[in-house]
């Protein structure tokens, strides 16, 4: 029997079909997935679960993901919170650019699929980013005389 506590992931969504999505694919015997069901509820649950990440909804009732992580990210400017990793679940590729100023550490544009999710949760937590869409893979090349 393992002694050791299991990290949480926090789960921000009133869509039943997202949340079950995402704990099947990462509920084990070392993670735990928590679930809130209003982008308000979301601070809250942060100071008193202390997740390992923070997963947001775009569309969570009337405080959306975009919200809720740019919320996150003043707290944690002013001191209030830890510094958070968070992934915004997108519902088209058209929102990538408000992901991205929000501030957050990753998303993925629904529908999920168990592997993404998986994969955009390790990247995040090993300390690095997820993105998917247009504008997350697009690539600046240099300008030269051919292709001006």
């Amino acid at each position: 029997m393992s002694t050791s506590t299991p990290q949480i992931i926090l789960v921000a969504t009133d869509a039943d079909q997202v949340f079950d999505g995402i704990d099947a694919a990462l509920a084990d015997s070392s993670t735990q997935v928590a679930r809130v069901t209003a982008g308000r509820e979301v601070l809250a649950a942060v100071r008193s679960l202390a997740p390992v990440l923070v997963v947001l909804d775009l569309q969570i009732g009337n405080m959306g993901g975009v919200a809720t992580c740019m919320g996150l990210r003043n707290e944690e400017s002013f001191g209030r919170i830890d510094p958070q990793n968070v992934l915004i679940l997108l519902d088209r590729s058209a929102d990538v650019f408000i992901a991205g100023q929000a501030g957050a550490d990753g998303w993925l544009i629904k529908p999920l699929n168990s592997l993404r999710v998986r994969k955009a949760v390790k990247q995040i937590l090993s300390g690095g980013t997820y993105t998917e869409g247009e504008e997350a893979s697009e690539e600046v090349l240099p300008v030269t005389a051919e292709s001006s």
